[in-house]
């Protein structure tokens, strides 16, 4: 039998040990958690201001604010993936040309600012034009998600003044993306901790110190996030070591309309479906809403817990979008099947423990969130729908790093397009015969719709290979 050894120059092995998978996943799940705390505590505060009809006024605020931002989260993912394509080059070019030592930095970093700039660009764009068209957005969101009066005036009051962080809001996707493209993780840490910290003083000060009501919780949201976006350049200055006058210096050949579109033309697959999940989570909130304010409050308060599980359990599916697409781009096919079967029973495991967690703490969570008796009776008779939520929805959180890693676009917006076609009749019909635990059933089944069919996909791909024609995108 003949051995081949390894030439010197060979790739070492993709590390799939459950501590390295662990180690990817920590600190994206602890910059995660810092992200939904900005509607926990919104919300936490107005539904301790003993009114139903504004905490279900911030539930509908928060999901269309939800349904306008989350779909144009592609510049997170586009700033992600370009920014560790860039980052790759600029380390081959620097191992290539270690004998140069005229290169200035800015020429060296050039094209990962490019990236951060065009995102930026696109981002306060986009933001002008939805702030331009507040009135209208606003409007036309509460009457489609049936807002009543009186929940439909507090919702307005809060977006009037949370319109106006819309654009540090989106800016703030490219920031995160940007980082986390070339593994800068502790920068979003810093960034969304810094952001959740002073949201919440100014959130306290404005609301309690003031007595600004909805609107000071609204304002201290937006100071938070605007302050964010100027951490976040100091902190992009720093990464790319530039004076802070240079970040806002754009070299024209990287703004051409090519390198522009990229962005949209990289994600109009992921777009799709990232618009699908937000308009299925939009319809529950209008169930919800034709139900009754004291449904919709307690419905909201409840949904946090999906809104924090979810980013927690991101952390093990960023782990598995990361070493899944290192083992596509090596075509190691055996090693991908070893991270898919891991990365699963890590990310198991972890929702298990986070079902535990809201098993024990629930009780305490529902009366720092709310002091109404009406909406704090519903949702703990309700709780336990809520307290499975991370062990029903973990399926569907992996199979989409799986696939993200497979750059499988496409097949992220099929899968998406079945659940669509499958969901809104389903839980149509689940509403109408049971009201409230309808609701909730229709959240069961989302999540775990969402997980049969890539399950289905993944399986498909795996007794016919297909899944390894999957291409990595330029």
């Amino acid at each position: 039998m003949t051995v081949t050894k390894p030439t010197s120059n060979a790739l070492p092995p993709i590390d799939t040990r459950y501590a390295r998978i662990i180690a990817i996943a920590l600190p994206v799940l602890l910059a995660n958690l810092a992200m939904p705390l900005q509607s926990v505590i919104d919300t936490a505060i107005v539904g301790n201001m003993n009114d139903t009809a504004k905490l279900a006024g911030m539930g509908l605020a928060i999901q269309l604010l939800s349904l306008l931002l989350v779909s144009f989260n592609f510049l997170q993912y586009a700033s992600s993936g370009l920014s560790a394509q860039a980052l790759g080059q600029l380390e081959s070019q620097t191992n290539d040309h270690t004998k140069n030592k005229t290169t200035s930095s800015s020429k060296t970093h050039s094209p990962l600012l490019s990236i951060l700039q065009r995102a930026l660009v696109l981002a306060i764009i986009i933001g002008a034009i939805l702030l331009l068209a507040k009135p209208w957005l606003i409007d036309l969101g509460l009457r489609a998600l049936s807002a009543n009066t009186a929940s439909g005036e507090a919702a307005k009051t809060y977006l009037d003044v949370r319109f106006w962080g819309v654009i540090a809001e989106l800016m703030n996707f490219a920031f995160i993306g940007w980082f986390a493209g070339q593994g800068k993780t502790r920068y979003m840490l810093y960034q969304q901790g810094f952001i959740a910290i002073l949201n919440i003083l100014l959130t306290l000060f404005f609301v309690f110190g003031l007595q600004m009501g909805l609107v000071g919780v609204a304002l201290g949201t937006t100071i938070a996030f605007w302050s964010g976006v100027l951490l976040a350049l100091w902190l992009s200055s720093r990464h790319l070591q530039i004076p802070w006058l240079a970040l806002l210096n754009a070299d024209r050949q990287h703004f051409t309309q090519e390198k522009m579109l990229r962005l949209f033309s990289l994600n109009k697959d992921i777009f799709i479906r990232t618009l699908i999940l937000t308009l299925s989570f939009a319809w529950i909130t209008r169930l919800s809403a034709q139900t009754g304010d004291v449904i919709l409050a307690a419905n909201a308060i409840l949904l946090q817990v999906l809104s924090i599980s979810a980013f927690a359990l991101d952390g093990v599916a960023v782990s598995a979008e990361t070493l899944s697409g290192q083992a596509a781009g090596r075509r190691d096919w055996p090693r991908f099947r070893i991270i898919v079967k891991r990365t699963g029973i890590v990310s198991y495991g972890l929702a298990i423990a986070l079902s535990a967690i809201w098993w024990l703490g629930m009780p305490t969570y529902l009366q720092f969130m709310t002091n109404i008796d009406t909406v704090f009776t519903l949702a703990f008779d309700y709780r336990f729908y809520a307290v499975l939520l991370p062990f029903i929805g973990v399926g569907a959180y992996w199979l989409d790093g799986i696939f993200f890693g497979l750059t499988a676009g496409k097949t992220i917006r099929n899968a998406a397009l079945i659940l669509a076609a499958i969901f809104f009749p389903l839980s149509w019909v689940l509403y109408t015969q049971w009201g409230m635990t309808g609701i909730w059933l229709s959240v069961w089944c989302l999540l775990l719709l969402r997980m049969l069919i890539l399950a289905g996909f993944l399986y498909h791909g795996h007794k016919t290979s297909s899944y390894e024609n999957y291409q990595p995108q330029p």
